[in-house]
């Protein structure tokens, strides 16, 4: 089944690159950079997606999953208060914090706010120790779920994201990342959208600016050291048909905050603008019932072990036609989500994408007789 749906997700990104050629990206000020369509998975564009890169504070972003992950299993609750350490508190006094003291115990819901929305490393250590008892084993979870995400070219040395060699990541490892923040915990993500968090009498506003500037942006993150430049994680959602659509831009090493601001809003514009996203067919949905021998049954529906969901230019989306290539003859026993062919979409003649065909349905082997009397069917046909 993992491998259906991977191979689903590989042929949609590759036609995503075929068809993308065909218009091209914007000029982004960035050492790399990333647009993603979250609801269909698809990569729009990117330049240096693979290129290691020191992710600073978007580092945070796994902090948050982890401790989220901590959450939903009850380990830690949002009220829960946790004694501030002297290594939290002493965290690199220079660089960004939410001013958490040893003398007054923080409640996690304060440190998560502070972790997001002030950007404070202090917050992320002591919700660290919260959860993993010291800060070297809450690295050992964030690499673990960096590991089971999938995100290959990524490591983490510590929650915050100050300059560490074994720190390390790409573009497209972090927008895999911040969408799972969005899917999996959206009740979460929220914390994103906040303008300003006021801890210890002291208001420090977000430094992501687009939530001033733009309506439709409800997060993510934002990082900054001298060796990564300014880095930014945005997600906007807008309309999109009778639904909507999210989109997540990630732009590394820009010059400025400035510039990583205007940058983001640009890919964020000319993703909305130039692309659309279609649900071509519904998981489970028959798109042919086959004949099949030597069954149970005597046809088999088939289909798509997930929705089918595709992002392609503005105007494309009604030229694509359908076309069914099976492994015929389909033979019991046939289990369910096997595959059973490939449907290519073709646009003005050429094959933009291929998704593979799966069974919806298990059909068992026939009796004994009705698998001799199919054997002769097919020696004859």
């Amino acid at each position: 089944m993992k491998k259906i749906i991977a191979a689903l997700a590989t042929s949609v990104m590759l036609m995503t690159s075929a068809v993308a050629q065909t218009l091209p990206a914007p000029n982004i000020a960035a050492k790399s950079w990333l647009l993603l369509d979250a609801t269909s998975g698809q990569i729009i564009a990117s330049q240096d997606p693979n290129a290691r890169i020191e992710p600073a504070s978007l580092t945070k972003i796994m902090t948050a999953y982890v401790t989220f992950g901590a959450l939903r299993d009850k380990k830690i609750t949002l009220n829960q208060m946790v004694n501030v350490s002297t290594k939290a508190w002493k965290v690199d006094a220079s660089s960004s914090k939410m001013f958490i003291d040893p003398a007054t115990p923080v409640s996690i819901n304060d440190l998560l706010y502070g972790l997001m929305v002030q950007s404070g490393n202090d917050a992320a250590v002591a919700l660290a120790e919260a959860v993993a008892g010291d800060e070297s084993a809450f690295v050992v979870l964030m690499n673990k779920e960096a590991q089971r995400l999938g995100l290959t070219s990524t490591h983490f040395a510590n929650p915050h994201g100050l300059p560490s060699p074994e720190n390390y990541s790409t573009a497209q490892d972090l927008s895999q990342l911040a969408q799972h923040v969005i899917r999996d915990f959206p009740e979460f993500y929220k914390i994103d959208s906040v303008k300003s968090f006021t801890y210890n009498k002291i208001t420090q506003q977000n430094r992501n600016r687009l939530l001033w500037l733009d309506p439709t942006v409800d997060g993510m993150k934002t990082g900054h050291t001298e060796a990564a430049g300014y880095c930014m994680i945005a997600s906007a959602k807008r309309p999109n048909g009778a639904g909507e659509r999210r989109l997540i831009s990630v732009v590394l090493g820009t010059a400025s905050d400035q510039v990583r601001t205007q940058e983001s809003q640009k890919l964020l514009n000319w993703g909305f603008q130039n692309f659309d996203t279609v649900k071509l067919y519904s998981k489970g949905q028959p798109i042919a019932t086959p004949e099949i021998w030597k069954g149970s049954k005597n046809a088999v529906k088939i289909g798509f072990a997930q929705d089918v969901m595709v992002t392609v230019p503005k105007g494309v989306a009604g030229k694509m036609k359908p076309a069914l290539e099976r492994k015929d003859p389909l033979v019991a026993p046939l289990a369910e989500n096997s595959r059973v062919g490939t449907l290519k979409m073709v646009v003005d003649g050429k094959p933009m994408l291929e998704l593979p065909v799966v069974a919806l349905e298990t059909v068992e082997q026939a009796s004994i007789f009705g698998r001799a009397w199919d054997s002769i069917r097919l020696w004859l046909k």
